[in-house]
């Protein structure tokens, strides 16, 4: 697969069919992206679980947080990786070793590795590099548009409440 390029479809179809979601590297720091984007996720409907080592058994925005992968007791759809290159390798290995697998390796802005990716398509993951869900989500539910970003995207769709009824949304959200 070309990890330069994603269709609207490809990352749609992930953003819709995923319900809970490791993000490695949390951070408790309001500055940083980790922070806002798992606010924003939560906000948008779905469980995103924590995975940071010097967290472990404290919570972050209302969630426990875990040390590891290995460590959340119940199934991850989607693995989000807020750390660097070299480490996606090893937390794609740690995913690789769940049982059931998680149905997604995303790595986030800047993380790019193209052997931890080989290794996830070839087990049956779907793997997205170099991009943000959040920043996903914004383009293709219309919110980029309302703020003056470009999306790309053109739509007649009326937008509705999100069931949180605290922002606007295209039903992008877990079904």
């Amino acid at each position: 697969m070309d990890h330069t390029t994603y269709s609207n479809a490809y990352i749609s179809d992930i953003l819709q069919s995923v319900k809970t979601i490791a993000l490695v590297g949390a951070s408790a720091k309001e500055v940083r992206p980790s922070y806002f984007v798992m606010k924003y996720l939560l906000d948008k409907g779905y469980k995103v679980i924590p995975i940071n080592p010097g967290m472990a058994g404290k919570e972050l925005l209302g969630q426990m947080v875990y040390a590891s992968l290995s460590d959340v007791p119940e199934p991850i759809d989607m693995v989000d990786i807020f750390r660097n290159s070299d480490a996606a390798g090893p937390i794609t290995d740690e995913a690789l070793t769940l049982d059931p697998l998680p149905k997604v390796i995303w790595m986030q802005l800047s993380v790019h590795n193209e052997e931890a990716a080989a290794k996830a398509e070839k087990a049956g993951l779907k793997v997205v590099m170099d991009r943000c869900p959040k920043m996903e989500y914004g383009k293709l539910s219309g919110e980029w548009a309302r703020v003056g970003g470009s999306t790309g995207n053109i739509s007649s769709k009326k937008q509705s409440m999100h069931e949180s009824g605290k922002m606007q949304s295209l039903g992008l959200a877990p079904k």
